[in-house]
């Protein structure tokens, strides 16, 4: 029998505004940081992965070229908070497939995540049957997560700017944890993207200042 395909969810719909300058658009390694995030999942073997943007929707639909696999959809109440985001994701990504049995939630401002992580947590959710495979950094657990399809009312069901944490935290008993030290950089303020710059992931001439 055919294994399903997992689907995931990338959130993208933010304004940056701690930053000051969209951080989908922020270089990393030749790419911005939301084609990159994208084309991690797809090459993961993720299907459908589904796109959701807000704030600077149309400099993000002109900028970014989707793979196979991936698709666009809009929040137009992305100011509301993350929750609003995740409700947008996860109804687009059943609308689009309808038989998902699990859902992949990821940010696209944490440039260490890669194909290899992905895949590991897939593999660990197909082995364990867990309702939630999460990566683990900075003495806590986040995204990426991974979380099967039964969770999904309660994903849907979030309010405000509340992620999906909180929804991790109910059932820390039954968590499966991935490792991953390098899941606590993100990209949120001025001083977190100076530090990237530091170490030479951009160059000066393809770094806009924030």
């Amino acid at each position: 029998m055919l294994q399903r395909s997992i689907g995931a969810v990338v959130l993208a719909a933010g304004a940056s505004t701690r930053l000051g300058t969209p951080k989908q658009f922020i270089p990393f390694r030749g790419r911005n940081l939301l084609a990159r995030a994208v084309d991690t999942a797809v090459r993961a073997g993720f299907y459908p992965v589904i796109v959701v943007i807000g704030a600077y929707a149309e400099q993000i639909r002109r900028a970014v070229v989707l793979p196979p696999g991936a698709g666009w959809v809009e929040n137009p109440r992305w100011s509301e908070g993350m929750s609003t985001s995740i409700r947008t994701g996860l109804m687009a990504l059943v609308e689009a497939e309808p038989t998902v049995p699990a859902a992949l939630l990821m940010v696209c401002d944490q440039p260490y995540v890669s194909a290899s992580l992905l895949r590991r947590m897939a593999a660990a959710y197909r082995r364990t049957g867990a309702p939630i495979v999460a990566c683990a950094y900075g003495g806590a657990w986040g995204v990426p997560a991974l979380f099967d399809r039964t969770l999904f009312p309660e994903l849907q069901a979030l309010t405000g700017d509340r992620g999906a944490q909180s929804v991790i935290g109910r059932y820390l008993d039954r968590v499966v944890q991935i490792p991953f030290p390098r899941g606590a950089v993100d990209i949120d303020t001025p001083e977190d993207w100076a530090r990237l710059r530091r170490r030479g992931i951009c160059r000066p001439s393809g770094c806009p200042s924030p």
